[in-house]
């Protein structure tokens, strides 16, 4: 008769032979992943951050496809990185704090003024139901919408143009988040910001910048509210 025991021991020990080189592929394809949950706990959730869907998405999108290649070891750093054409993607915590005062919903449409990587977009894509976003640059235009069509993320339209113009064929939306400053919020993205709506902006010149949430109640009423300090690149205009 067989010794059970042994026949036991070897199914554990082949057990262990299968599964062990499939948790390795999957930390061999996202080497990452360690990165992104450590970003999330020291510099997302530590600084009052605690929305259970957006720190899985902040948990699932992976940051560093969206800078270049030879800044991949810093994007989960707590800064921002440049990507060129004097643009960056913003620190983590940036990205999360304008995230979590957007407030977007899973029937929302919203529209990004500055594409910039593309990496914003694709974490509201995962909150929203569509995400329409204007990019200034040509080329970071094209390169941001070839990022979120390769990964996947097909509810987001990508537009090269003056952010300052808007987007009315697609108005009004409900959110509209600007992650470029400019010296005041234009008229034409409050008029376009849905009534119930929320609009997210840095807002100033220089180092003189806040932060500011606008909402637009239902009757068309805003209220305005600083939410802090922050440094944002200029908001370009494409002239007249």
């Amino acid at each position: 008769m067989p010794d059970r025991r042994h026949s036991s021991r070897r199914g554990r020990i082949l057990h262990a032979i299968l599964v062990l080189p499939l948790a390795g592929l999957l930390v061999a394809a996202d080497p990452y992943a360690a990165n992104r949950e450590r970003m999330v706990r020291e510099q997302i959730e530590s600084r009052g951050i605690h929305g259970a869907e957006l720190l899985r998405v902040l948990r699932a999108t992976p940051r560093h496809l969206f800078v270049p290649i030879a800044s991949r070891p810093m994007a989960y750093d707590d800064h921002a990185v440049p990507i060129g054409y004097g643009a960056t993607i913003s620190q983590p915590y940036i990205v999360a704090l304008m995230t979590d005062l957007l407030a977007p919903r899973k029937t929302d449409r919203v529209l990004e003024i500055g594409t910039g990587s593309g990496y914003q977009a694709a974490v509201l894509s995962q909150l929203a139901l569509q995400v329409y976003t204007i990019e200034i640059v040509p080329e970071l235009a094209e390169s941001a919408q070839s990022v979120l069509s390769d990964l996947g993320y097909r509810n987001v339209s990508v537009r090269q143009g003056d952010g300052y113009k808007g987007w009315p064929e697609q108005a009004p939306f409900h959110g509209i988040m600007l992650t470029a400053a400019p010296p005041e919020v234009p008229q034409v993205l409050i008029d376009e910001l849905a009534n119930g709506g929320r609009l997210v902006a840095p807002v100033g010149l220089g180092w003189k910048q806040e932060l500011v949430l606008i909402e637009k109640d239902a009757n068309g009423r805003l209220r305005r509210r600083s939410a802090g300090e922050v440094l944002f690149v200029p908001m370009r205009s494409g002239g007249p």
